[in-house]
């Protein structure tokens, strides 16, 4: 059934992706601004409580509406699986910039480009070199495929089989939506989260992106350029090991980076672009990517000076992968039917 439902999920966001501004969008936002508001009293363990309350509970409601439509028809809880997969699993909820900054290079049109890319991330473009464009594209665009895509698929995986039915995209999307919400108030004045609810939500994002992080990393080496991509992902260790003065979630995205830049041999990593910031939150939520501060702590990477055709070479490698975590669920799938 996990096969099938990511299937007919990924076919079902191709077609009619959810619209900027939904109500789904909508409430996880309200859900956390209220869990923070009423709960965060800047104590350690007051932050663990607002975690767990924003993350668990809407992870715990997905498990018994499973349980529930499974008591009353398998074919319910398929469809249950399918609807919070569409709303957690996707391309479309992030790529259109992507595919409209790729167009305006192809066109010449770097002015268009440098815009876009300030519009999505809320950034200061206005400076960037062709090929730094090209490299923060790729960056943020890989990064977004991990969490909107790899990640989700992991923990969809995992939980499913253990029969909680799609609890596992709820907590991983969950689990990366408060920890960059939280973070992205504290810039605000006077709505900020706590420092400590925002070092639990960040070290919970960190540890439960852990694993995902590392298979998406193995799938793009196994895609892509092998040999490249574990050697880029190795020196990445070396340099930032567990015990560096680096948080787990940069390490993590600093990992997939490395293993992109080997597998398709582009330099990455560097100083990241300045945040502008001006975005409101509602929309921050909807582009569904990284904060350009989170990858300060990312090195330079060995490789070619990036080209518009390593957007093309990304793509590529990012299709590969999904058609390589297919063809993985559709052979634990017929394991388990002849077993």
């Amino acid at each position: 059934m996990s096969f099938f439902a990511v299937l007919f999920a990924l076919i079902l966001e191709q077609a009619r992706p959810l619209a900027r501004g939904n109500w789904v969008h909508s409430g996880f936002l309200g859900w956390a601004r209220w869990a923070h508001r009423s709960l965060d009293a800047g104590k350690p363990h007051h932050g663990w409580i607002t975690w767990l309350f924003a993350v668990a509970v809407p992870t715990l409601v997905t498990v018994l509406v499973h349980w529930l439509l499974w008591q009353i028809n398998v074919l319910l809880a398929f469809a249950w699986s399918v609807a919070v997969l569409y709303v957690t699993l996707g391309f479309r909820q992030f790529s259109h910039y992507f595919t409209d900054i790729r167009d305006a290079l192809d066109d010449g049109d770097e002015d268009t480009a440098r815009e876009l890319l300030a519009d999505w991330r809320q950034v200061d473009a206005s400076e960037l070199p062709r090929s730094e464009i090209v490299r923060h594209v790729i960056e943020y665009s890989v990064l977004a495929a991990h969490r909107h895509v790899f990640g989700v698929l992991g923990w969809f995986s995992v939980l499913a089989a253990l029969g909680l039915g799609p609890a596992g995209a709820v907590l991983y999307r969950m689990s990366e939506f408060v920890a960059r919400y939280w973070s992205y108030k504290n810039r605000t004045p006077g709505e900020g989260a706590s420092p400590a609810l925002q070092q639990v939500a960040n070290s919970a994002w960190g540890i439960i992106d852990f694993v995902p992080c590392r298979v998406t990393s193995l799938g793009f080496a196994v895609v892509g350029s092998f040999e490249d991509a574990i050697d880029a992902w190795r020196n990445y260790s070396q340099r930032f090991p567990a015990g560096a003065a680096v948080a787990t979630a940069s390490r993590n995205d600093g990992l997939i980076l490395a293993a992109t830049s080997g597998a398709v041999n582009v330099r990455l990593g560097g100083e990241a672009l300045k945040a502008v910031l001006t975005r409101p939150v509602s929309q921050e939520f909807e582009a569904g990517g990284l904060d350009a501060e989170d990858m300060t702590a990312t090195p330079s990477m060995p490789g070619r000076e990036p080209e518009v055709a390593h957007l093309r070479s990304v793509v590529g490698l990012v299709w590969r992968s999904v058609v390589l975590w297919m063809v993985l669920l559709a052979l634990l799938t017929l394991a388990r039917l002849l077993g």
